[in-house]
């Protein structure tokens, strides 16, 4: 369920919740008019408007509370017992002040529809219907509303079980998303767990073992002792490539993602993006995709945080080199600030993603303009498609 919808028979969680459920269930008490225009125009006693005034009001206040279930209504019997007291103001009314109020069964219906399971309303509603029926024969003129008030009692009564039931659906929908994702990401963490304990479990016993041999062979054979060293310092090593190697699967970002993340931080800053929408990486290798979408997440970073601009513009192109063919991408936008970062040298941020860049066999450029800061990101591109741009 949503922070502002609220379900039928649900209870509101909060002031907007009421705010809107309220304004929902008042508009239905336009149909309230026969009773108010009865009450004004019907020739009544001046104590008999008063306790019909009263009385009305006691029923829209009854209605509105079984809508909104604020209390501890939970349980069905709770609800069959509000149902009984809107049933018997009904009838009370309809008998003493005649046919015109014979519509508040048709609030009954739809009460009963709102608020109670279909194995209930199902019984409920006929049977509201059935009452209205009798009390109309016992009034005078009451048949004549009769077969207008019969079918919107059914019709909306049970109309009011579909749309309880289908909120109702909804709901178990969305929690079982909630519970797909969960499901989803906990697999995720059991895998990199897994991958980590296979790739890890035997070297980690390898340096154990080695360590172990390297310690005892230190007082008599040094020289033994230290292959076993080196030994420990190559399996050490390529541990580490492939940790790394492993944890960069699951978190190398992809250039397209990266774009749609640009036009949603620059738009949430108050700058207007022009970024293209789908990048053509077409034989571009993983490493090189992985790298420039990199150097897209910091320079978008740097604009939002340290440019003041009001523009950015983010082009995506392949050229022909004389090494080559590469894909290159350039941030520029038109701020006052520094984008590359504060002081005199380059920030961490544009060092570390030299290096990122430098190591998939790319380059980065950055500097001020005229009015604002650029970078350029160059890593290749593998085949070219066509000619260069």
């Amino acid at each position: 369920m949503s922070g502002i919808g609220v379900g039928i028979g649900q209870r509101p969680q909060n002031r907007k919740q009421r705010m809107i459920k309220a304004l929902w269930t008042g508009i239905w008490l336009v149909y309230l008019s026969a009773p108010v225009t009865d009450l004004l125009h019907g020739g009544h006693s001046t104590g008999v408007r008063v306790l019909g005034w009263i009385g009305l009001a006691a029923f829209v206040t009854w209605y509105m509370i079984l809508l909104f279930r604020t209390g501890r209504w939970d349980r069905n019997a709770a609800v069959l017992s509000a149902l009984a007291v809107l049933a018997a103001q009904s009838t009370v009314l309809a008998v003493t002040l005649g046919r015109e109020w014979l519509v508040l069964y048709v609030y009954v219906s739809i009460a009963s529809g709102a608020a109670l399971p279909l194995r209930y309303a199902r019984w409920t509603i006929p049977g509201v219907s059935a009452l209205m029926t009798s009390v109309a024969l016992a009034v005078p003129d009451g048949t004549a509303y009769l077969a207008g008030l019969l079918i919107p009692a059914l019709l909306g009564g049970f109309a009011m079980t579909g749309v309880r039931e289908l909120v109702r659906t909804t709901i178990a929908l969305r929690e079982a998303r909630a519970t797909v994702a969960h499901l989803a990401a906990n697999e995720e963490r059991l895998r990199l767990a897994r991958d980590l304990h296979d790739l890890l479990g035997h070297s980690l016993s390898l340096i154990t073992l080695k360590s172990e041999l390297a310690g005892r062979m230190l007082p008599d054979h040094p020289d033994k002792a230290a292959q076993q060293v080196a030994d420990i310092e190559q399996v050490s090593r390529q541990a580490l490539v492939d940790v790394r190697e492993a944890v960069t699967g699951y978190r190398r970002p992809r250039l397209a993602a990266e774009l749609a993340g640009a036009r949603v931080a620059l738009t949430a800053a108050g700058v207007t993006p022009d970024v293209p929408l789908e990048p053509d990486v077409a034989d571009v290798p993983e490493e090189s995709e992985s790298a420039l979408a990199w150097a897209l997440r910091e320079a978008v970073t740097n604009v939002v945080r340290h440019s003041g601009a009001s523009r950015c513009t983010v082009t995506l192109a392949r050229r022909q080199t004389l090494e080559g063919p590469v894909l290159e991408l350039c941030v520029e936008d038109d701020g006052p600030g520094a984008g590359g970062g504060t002081g005199e040298g380059p920030g961490h941020g544009l060092t570390g993603l030299a290096e990122r860049l430098h190591k998939a066999g790319g380059t980065l450029e950055a500097g001020p303009l005229k009015q604002g800061f650029r970078l350029v990101a160059k890593v290749p591109a593998g085949p070219a498609v066509g000619s260069g741009t």
